[in-house]
């Protein structure tokens, strides 16, 4: 079988080309060049000069062909343009998920099958399992890698079958230091190379400075939240009602998150065997019963995000010994003008870093941003119940299943494990499928959740399917 693997100077892409080779697969590899502009990296150079270089240096040393390949129109076209045109909607997209979609596994794919490929080979850290139906039909699973670390499956999450059919995942057994190990003995060059980081392809940037390449920048108010906000607020009354309502325990409802960060939080890719889809707690929180018979306004109403509208007026005063005639805003029991920023489509929701506003206690966190009106919200606190939300709604159209099989029916429910960010831990969920829409009920409240990002869902190792927020 003849074999392209997408080397990207990277040690994981190295080490999947070598035990393709040692496996006997005829192996060739293949570099792409995805982009050239360097405006907002925070290198500023071309990086991908330099991971050609290195990608050329490991397929010489393994003693496999190896071929360059320019697809940066195409990812501009569909993935960078995707980009930029969901952050000017106040959305936070995932460009890398697209990449994978877009390039990788089509505009990449379609490259090396016309260079004799069979099938396509990363360094991703996931697993792909074969099936045959009772009617004999092929399927694949797509799986969560081995290493909990390092689990890539989520940037998967958009893949078809059909690119599934011609997908090989050579390290999805092998955790991340293993993979150092192969590469050193093997005396591969990219065996003491960082990992990249940031955007797919782009690298780390700037994300402002990177987006005012296009969007325009306009400077409006940053508005930070009170606690007292909430309790005035109908739909967040509705929202507390709902889940009250559906509880096991109201006593012990909580609507505020109290996960702060995921990095270095890890835990097992198959989850807890003996509970249902591998969720960690054995039995949900919430009454089955009374949660199926959610109405689609209840459902909505926990799966709407809270909106702001505070009013500031202005008040003279006299100020000095002069008595200087000034202006100040008036108090506002929920909430104050905090400061000013250059852009809110420049922000996204759980944002700490960027805000430069100082005399907080606890950091400030951006809750909310309103593109229209040009305004950030920021609450005080990991703590801020601005930060939570236990709901999320997708509408079908954006809804997208690995397989059919694990598709859910119409008005059926299931406890799966659910992340919105690669670095996430899954969390237990309750997924509710309706006419329109899936509803994803969190067990416990979920923390910076923002339009536009991608929820997966996974049955203990299997990641079923997705959809963007």
């Amino acid at each position: 079988m003849r074999v392209c693997v997408g080397l990207s100077g990277g040690v994981d892409s190295s080490v999947a080309a070598l035990l393709l080779k040692q496996q006997g697969y005829d192996v060739f590899a293949m570099f792409m060049q995805n982009w050239h502009d360097t405006e907002g990296t925070l290198h500023g150079d071309c990086e991908w000069e330099e991971d050609r270089f290195v990608a050329e240096m490991v397929a010489r040393k393994i003693g496999i062909p190896f071929y360059f390949i320019d697809l940066s129109e195409q990812y501009r076209q569909r993935v960078v343009d995707y980009m930029f045109s969901e952050y000017e909607a106040g959305r936070t997209p995932n460009p890398d998920v697209l990449c994978n979609r877009e390039i990788k596994f089509d505009a990449f794919l379609d490259a090396a099958l016309k260079l004799g490929a069979d099938m396509v080979a990363t360094g991703h850290y996931c697993r792909k399992e074969t099936l045959t139906t009772p009617e004999g039909k092929t399927v694949y699973r797509l799986l969560a890698g081995e290493d909990p670390g390092k689990d890539q499956s989520y940037f998967l999450c958009q893949l078809s079958q059909e690119q599934l059919a011609k997908a090989l995942f050579p390290i999805g057994e092998i955790k991340k230091p293993e993979v150092r190990r192969i590469a050193s003995e093997a005396d591969l060059p990219s065996a003491d190379k960082k990992d990249s980081q940031g955007i797919c392809f782009v690298g780390k940037v700037d994300l402002p400075e990177f987006l005012k390449q296009r969007l325009r920048s306009k400077e409006g108010r940053i508005v930070e939240v009170f606690d007292a906000y909430y309790e005035q607020d109908p739909l967040y009354r509705r929202q507390r009602e709902i889940l009250s309502a559906i509880s096991k325990d109201p006593e012990a409802l909580s609507m505020v998150s109290s996960f702060t960060g995921d990095n270095d939080v890890f835990r097992s890719v198959h989850g807890q065997q003996a509970n249902e889809s591998g969720c960690d707690r054995p039995e949900s929180s919430f009454d089955l019963a009374k949660v199926s018979a959610l109405s689609l306004e209840e459902l909505d109403a926990l799966a709407t995000p809270i909106s702001y509208n505070i009013e500031f007026r202005e008040e003279r005063y006299r100020s000095g010994k002069k008595h200087t005639l000034k202006t100040r805003w008036k108090d506002n029991p929920l909430g104050r003008i905090a400061g000013t920023h250059e852009g809110a489509i420049f922000y996204t929701i759980g944002q700490r870093k960027g805000l430069n506003i100082g005399g907080s206690k606890e950091p400030l966190f951006v809750i909310s941003i309103d593109p229209e009106a040009n305004i950030v919200y920021v609450g005080e606190g990991h703590r801020h119940k601005g930060l939570s939300r236990s709901c999320i709604r997708i509408s079908a159209s954006d809804l997208h299943w690995i397989r059919e099989e694990g598709r859910l029916e119409e008005g059926s429910f299931a406890r799966m494990r659910v992340r919105v960010r690669y670095r996430q831990p899954l969390q237990d969920a309750l997924l509710l499928m309706r006419k329109d829409a899936l509803y994803i009920l969190f067990e416990e409240p979920q923390r910076g959740i923002s339009p536009g990002q991608f929820a997966a869902w996974y049955d203990r190792d299997e990641l079923l399917g997705s959809g963007i927020i």
